[in-house]
This record gives C-alpha cells, sequence and structure tokens, in this order.
C-alpha cells in the first residue's frame, strides 16, 4: 500500500522534513498546519518541492472545534473552514482532518452535530475537497470511532468520510469488529501509531509517548487487516507525537518510521483475517521471510592498544584458532564460542564491534534487510571466502549474516591454523554465546529494538527499569523462540561520560559455574567483587542454606530464581568498553539475573573509581 506520514512526526523546517521524508521511501505526506504556518515557503512553493521530492500530499490537518457550538460560533468556524479550503486547492490536497471538538463543544446531541458536520461536507464539496471526521479520545462529545461513523452514516454525504486513527481507538480499548460495517470507501484515510501500555491520561499519553508501528504494544498488523478487508484503499500513514523523535535527526527518524511501515505491511498481510472481498485488490505487500535464526556466529571485538583483550580471552579459556588468510585478525574459540580479534579497528580502547548471526539462508536475510532500508556494508571479499552480508545498526555495531557448512560455520575457513599455544591449557567449560548486552543511546532506543525485531526477527521479550549509582538504566530484551538469540538492548543515564561506565557485555554460557570460576582463577582471571552485604540479603530472601550461600560468596557469584529455575552468574573485569558475564541456567529460568543488576552496576562504579584513586 501508499505509505505516508505527517510532518509533526519529525524535526527539521518543513523543507528539511520533506526532503527526509522522500529519502526514507514515503510516498506521500500529511501537511501539518503549523509546519506550513512557520515555513517561509509558500504554499506553491510546498507543491514544487514536493513534485520534485516525488512525494504526494495525502491530507491537511489538523482543523479542531467545529462541532456542537453556538450558532455565532458556528458561523466563525465556517468561515475558518472555507479559508482553509482554498488553502487546500492552492497545495492540491483533496482531503481535511476534523477532529472531533474537544473544547469549545457546549451543546450536547447527535442532531446539532449532524446539521453542522453536514453543512461543513456541503461546504467542502462546493470547493472541491472532502472531510476525514475522527474522534479523539477525549472529545468532549464524540470519542469513539464508531460514534465518528454514525454521525457520517447518518449525514450520508459523498464529502464526509471517517479518519481512522488506530491511538484513538487502541488507547480506548474499543472494540475493532465495528471496522467491519463502515464501507472501505467512507474510510477516507487511516492514521498509525504505537504506544507503550501506561496508567495515565489519554492526552498527556498522547502527545508525548507514541511510537512507531512495533516499538510498543499494541496489535497494529490486526487494525490494518481489519482496515484493507473493509476495503480501504488509501495510504498507511504514521502520526506519532514524540519528544524524542521530534528532537533527533529528522532523516534517522523517517528512515526508521519507513521500516515500521514495511514490517507493519508484511505482519498485516500473514494476519488471520478473510481474503479481500471479490473485485478488491490485494494491496499489502510481503517481505522475504525472515530466517530462523540458528544463534550466535562469532562476536567481533576492536582490540584497543596493548594486549589486554588477548589476555581475558585466555583467561576465559580461549585458544587461538588461526589467522585471517588476508586480514590483520585472530580467531579465539571455545566449543561453539567463536571470537574474532581484529587487529585492522584501530580505536584506543577494546569494544564489541560486530556480531555475528547464523541464518538457514543469507540471500533471504540479506534481501529482508534492504527491503527494510537496510544497506549492506560493502566487504574485501576474495574469490574463495565466505558470503558475510553485513549491515549497521543504529548504534554503530556491525551484523553480519552467515551459513554452516554442515555442523562447522562456513567461514572458519578463511582462518588459516594457528601456531600451538603451550599455555593456553584446557577448556574452562565455556559451551556457547548465552546473551549479548548493547549499551543504545538514548535517542535511538526504540529505534534500535525496531531494527533488531524486523532485521532478525525477533519478538521483544521485556522491560525492565534498572536502578543504578548514575540513574535508572532503561532495559529491553529481545529472543528467538528457542532462545538461540538473546539480546539485551540497555539505554543509560543521559549524564556526560555515563556511557564509559556501562560498557557492552558478552555473557558466555556454562553447565558448571563453580567449576568455570576455579578454572579462570587458576588461569589468573580477576572477576568483579561483590559486596558481601549482597550475601547477607541473599541469604535473608531466599532459603538456600548457609553452605550454598557460603559457597556463592567464596566464588563472587550472584543468583537468581524464578519459579522455573536458577540462574548462577559472575562477571569479569572491564577491558575497555566490553567485559565478560558467565552463566549457568537450570530448569526453565528465562531471564538475566534483573534483581543483581543493581549489585553489579554499584561493583563497577566502584572499580571504577578505585582505579581513578590509585
Amino acid at each position: 500500500m501508499r505509505s505516508s506520514i505527517a510532518t509533526v512526526c519529525i524535526s527539521g523546517s518543513l523543507g528539511d522534513k520533506l526532503t527526509a521524508i522522500a529519502d526514507a521511501g514515503f510516498d506521500g505526506y500529511e501537511l501539518f498546519e503549523l509546519d506550513l504556518v512557520t515555513s517561509r515557503l509558500s504554499p506553491e512553493d510546498v507543491v514544487s518541492r514536493s513534485t520534485d521530492l516525488g512525494l504526494s500530499i495525502d491530507l491537511y490537518q489538523p482543523f479542531r472545534d467545529f462541532e456542537g457550538v453556538t450558532p455565532d460560533q458556528f458561523a466563525r468556524n465556517l468561515r475558518r473552514a472555507e479559508h482553509k479550503f482554498r488553502l487546500m486547492n492552492r497545495l492540491g490536497i483533496d482531503t481535511m482532518l476534523l477532529c472531533s471538538n474537544v473544547g469549545t463543544a457546549s451543546l450536547p446531541g447527535d442532531a446539532l452535530a449532524i446539521d453542522q458536520l453536514g453543512a461543513l461536507a456541503a461546504l467542502a464539496d462546493a470547493n472541491g475537497v472532502r472531510v476525514a471526521y475522527e474522534a479523539l479520545a477525549w472529545g468532549k462529545f464524540v470519542s469513539t470511532y464508531d460514534h465518528a461513523w454514525n454521525l457520517v452514516k447518518q449525514i450520508d454525504h459523498p464529502a464526509l468520510g471517517v479518519c481512522l486513527d488506530s491511538f484513538h481507538i487502541l488507547s480506548r480499548g474499543s472494540d475493532l469488529d465495528a471496522i467491519a460495517t463502515i464501507p472501505g470507501e467512507k474510510i477516507f484515510f487511516c492514521q498509525l501509531a504505537d504506544a507503550p501500555l501506561m496508567n495515565l491520561d489519554v492526552l498527556s499519553w498522547s502527545r508525548h509517548y507514541r511510537l512507531f508501528p512495533g516499538e510498543g504494544n499494541w496489535d497494529l498488523a490486526d487494525f490494518v487487516a481489519r482496515l484493507v478487508h473493509a476495503g480501504y484503499q488509501g495510504p498507511l500513514s504514521l502520526e506519532v507525537f514524540n519528544d524524542v523523535f521530534r528532537q533527533g535527526d529528522p532523516w534517522v527518524t523517517a528512515r526508521d518510521a519507513r521500516r515500521s511501515l514495511v514490517v507493519l505491511e508484511d505482519a498485516a498481510r500473514a494476519a488471520r483475517l478473510p481474503a479481500p472481498s471479490a473485485g478488491r485488490p490485494d494491496l499489502l505487500t510481503g517481505l522475504p521471510t525472515v530466517d530462523a535464526s540458528r544463534g550466535f556466529s562469532f562476536i567481533e571485538l576492536q582490540p584497543g592498544t596493548g594486549t589486554a583483550v588477548d589476555v581475558t580471552l585466555n583467561q576465559l579459556g580461549f585458544t587461538p584458532r588461526g589467522k585471517h588468510q588476508r586480514k590483520n585478525a585472530e580467531l579465539w574459540s571455545q566449543n561453539d564460542v567463536h571470537v574474532v580479534v581484529n587487529h585492522d579497528l584501530t580505536g584506543p580502547q577494546p569494544q564489541v564491534a560486530a556480531l555475528g548471526f547464523e541464518v538457514t539462508n543469507v540471500q533471504r536475510a540479506s534481501a529482508r534487510a534492504v527491503a527494510l532500508r537496510s544497506h549492506l556494508l560493502p566487504r574485501d571479499r576474495a574469490c574463495d571466502e565466505d558470503v558475510l552480508d553485513g549491515i549497521l545498526t543504529p548504534d554503530g555495531t556491525e551484523v553480519y549474516f552467515s551459513e554452516r557448512d554442515g555442523d562447522t560455520p562456513s567461514w572458519l575457513s578463511e582462518f588459516g591454523p594457528a601456531d600451538p599455544d603451550p599455555a593456553s591449557g584446557p577448556s574452562t567449560g565455556i559451551t556457547h554465546v548465552d546473551h549479548v548486552a548493547l549499551v543504545q543511546p538514548w535517542q535511538r532506543a526504540d529505534e534500535a529494538v525496531l531494527f533488531y525485531q524486523s532485521i532478525l526477527g525477533l519478538v521483544v521479550s521485556d522491560g525492565l527499569d534498572l536502578a543504578g549509582e548514575a540513574g535508572l538504566v532503561r532495559s529491553r530484551s529481545l529472543v528467538t523462540a528457542d532462545r538461540g538469540i538473546r539480546l539485551a538492548l540497555n539505554v543509560t543515564p543521559v549524564q556526560p561520560g555515563v556511557m564509559d561506565v556501562y560498557p557492552n557485555h558478552v555473557a558466555l554460557h556454562t553447565d558448571d559455574l563453580i567449576a568455570t570460576v576455579t578454572a579462570l582463577r587458576a588461569r589468573g582471571a580477576r572477576l568483579l567483587p561483590i559486596p558481601q552485604n549482597y550475601y547477607d540479603d541473599l541469604d535473608a530472601r531466599l532459603d538456600l542454606g548457609s553452605e550454598v550461600i557460603e559457597t556463592l560468596r567464596a566464588h563472587e557469584i550472584l543468583f537468581d530464581r524464578d519459579e522455573h529455575g536458577d540462574f548462577l552468574h559472575v562477571y569479569t573485569m572491564p577491558v575497555g568498553q566490553v567485559f565478560f558475564e558467565i552463566v549457568q541456567r537450570t530448569g526453565g529460568y528465562d531471564g538475566y539475573g534483573a534483581a543483581n543488576a543493581p549489585v553489579r552496576l554499584a561493583a563497577q562504579r566502584a572499580e571504577e573509581r578505585q582505579q581513578h584513586t590509585d
């Protein structure tokens, strides 16, 4: 279907907004009145700019507080409407959004609203335009879409229809079955927004916390599928009021918005509703099928200066497997965990540079990523090397898709045999990557959630607010159904230098954490010290027995338990902007030890302060 977005969704001047909207791949846009009023572009300039950019102007909005008023006010409202209709003619826009009255309506009753809306429809028709009537969730007398449709149906004028807005409908918990009773040709426009579930008055919720589809908690695929089944053939348009989006980079926001619509259209196509009625085209477009990811293929590290990364990997029980046949990169492996240390990356501090994910088909995964407005990264590749298509994530981390050659990752053949290391010793029991936690810039967090959801087919598992000494850390978890991939996205407090205190980390799984910790210490590894008060509190909270508590204390192991199982974990000391976590899951435990996060954060801050003191 055609795609559209309201100019109010993004920041910048009207000219910047139009360029960003076009660059993101939208077909058209809703012109928000204030954007025109504050612009130096004349209506004719706006038309010319839109034509040059290949954009249609799909809607003029908003027109407010029209119906249910006194005769004197009604006369003033008609005069105001006629001025806007003439402006729409200059802009070449055929549809205006009319919001149900929220402020000046003083006379209740449908009869008066029907008379006044009918007069507006006649005036619109005389000016060659039409009106899409929208029930605002906080409307004084009309606040539900079925009420708005009932008025429009009784007026029965070709220039008057409804606008169905997902926020106003879903925020009230309205029954969606009534959508099927509205003829498709009377649904003049559709506006879409997602949102987090919040216990907040609906006006504040609407004005500050809307999100793009897929970034919140609503089933917008079902909403869109119902619209299409009813016969709606207009554009899918985004109207998102969000304080973060409206002060961010308009090009980034517009690209994220367009990606959200592509994913939504694909999901709506897959929604289980009857096929479109006879004679109606199936307008929804699908995406290349997302491949079920088989887990993490590799972790690529930027080593920084010195040998701290090599020392840490050796202490963790990794052994050098080989050097890349052409690049200045080394492969370290232990069982099914592969870490590439790329010495061609010359940043000053060690950090996570890239994540590799195993998919069943690289070509399909790449085609999906491109369809979702991602660009494949250029890769210097010899003819005998594996195909590793990569894309850039919102926080700058690179993501690569790879396949297996039987039981072995196909890209391993690029690394030659390593010189034997007599000091490497036996494995420490690490089996696979349990999860990876990445710190996100606050203004890109929602975009990152949508990115990983759409590109890799991950599902948002939960969201947590974690208290730390430097402020609140927001965490979102994304997973595959089989938990082959667990990814935590963390947003740190907005303070100078705080992101340095919260580096990314890689969590590695073991079946016996006590044995692994013993092996790590034998190799010289220093684990993050845990305050003794933690174990006293743990003893009070959980009846584990004194022997278990003392064992955990001696090994500086943190512990969590839910109704399904137990979670034991320890942390290495940070190396630059990365540290490692070693975890053991028992039973069906599915979390990340969130109850222990404040302890870890405080311990890391204490170590950082100690280093500055030393």
